[in-house]
């Protein structure tokens, strides 16, 4: 049973940091879900399980190496580790590659810096349905832990897209014929009078910015339409996930009513 100091949990402790993921496109996914949905897509490269989790999870360990308590927990980012981390090859899409297959509807997170919340608007993105999420200029690494326990294993069901210029992301998708839609608390547009329009139905891009900080004012100035998410009681606003779960579910909507 491999320990602490085996040398290839040792190589897979490497990947909490950036460097080392960046290095060997390699990084580490914690628990059943996000386990059982990397080896559906077949992207697990080595799977690490404890004793309780064998008897738990025989579906998935029949593969697996086995590690002390002690050896899991030194992988795991949680207090409480579920049994199971998985060394799984990292797969981005290209930007171009993304845009050409056209998507319907799109997320892009520019500048967010905060993993939980950039892994909660993807795995929203997965479930509204849109194709890709795309982590603009300064964003959050995709494969950082926090990110990939967030995203509930919905990493593994979109094409992540990762590109340091976000004009060049607004730029292919508009070229595409995407439309792309900047949520802000300040936007001239409401989300409800285009849904009523019918102004949600076409391709669309979403742009999120950072919860402290929101979109640059480039950004701003480069979309088709600045849209706030109406606010019908009392309170000041909405956080980053839940404005990102209304845009995403009224494009979705309209999209499916008008096919």
């Amino acid at each position: 049973m491999f320990t602490q100091r085996t040398p290839r949990v040792v190589a897979a402790r490497r990947l909490q940091r950036r460097r080392d993921r960046d290095a060997t496109g390699r990084f580490l996914a914690e628990g059943p879900q996000a386990v059982r949905e990397a080896l559906r897509a077949s992207r697990v490269r080595e799977l690490f399980a404890t004793g309780a989790a064998f008897e738990r999870y025989p579906e998935l360990t029949r593969d697996a190496t086995p590690v002390t308590e002690d050896a899991l927990a030194s992988l795991a980012g949680t207090v409480q580790p579920q049994g199971l981390v998985a060394v799984c090859e990292a797969a981005d899409v290209p930007l171009d590659r993304a845009v050409a297959r056209t998507p319907r509807l799109t997320a892009v997170l520019a500048e967010i810096r905060d993993p939980g919340n950039a892994g909660t608007v993807l795995r929203t993105a997965d479930a509204a349905g849109a194709a890709a999420v795309v982590f603009a200029g300064d964003a959050v690494d995709p494969y950082n832990g926090k990110c990939v326990r967030a995203s509930a294993g919905s990493l593994f069901h979109v094409d992540v897209v990762r590109e340091r210029d976000p004009h060049a992301v607004v730029a292919a998708l508009r070229g595409a014929g995407v439309r792309i839609l900047a949520a802000t608390g300040y936007g001239d547009a409401d989300l409800d009078d285009l849904a009523d329009a019918g102004e949600l139905a076409a391709p669309t891009a979403w742009l999120f910015g950072s919860e402290a900080h929101g979109l640059p004012d480039d950004l701003l100035a480069a979309a088709d339409r600045r849209v706030r998410v109406p606010i019908h009681g009392a309170a000041e606003s909405l956080n980053l996930a839940a404005a990102a779960a209304v845009c995403l579910y009224s494009s979705a909507r309209a999209q499916r009513s008008s096919r």
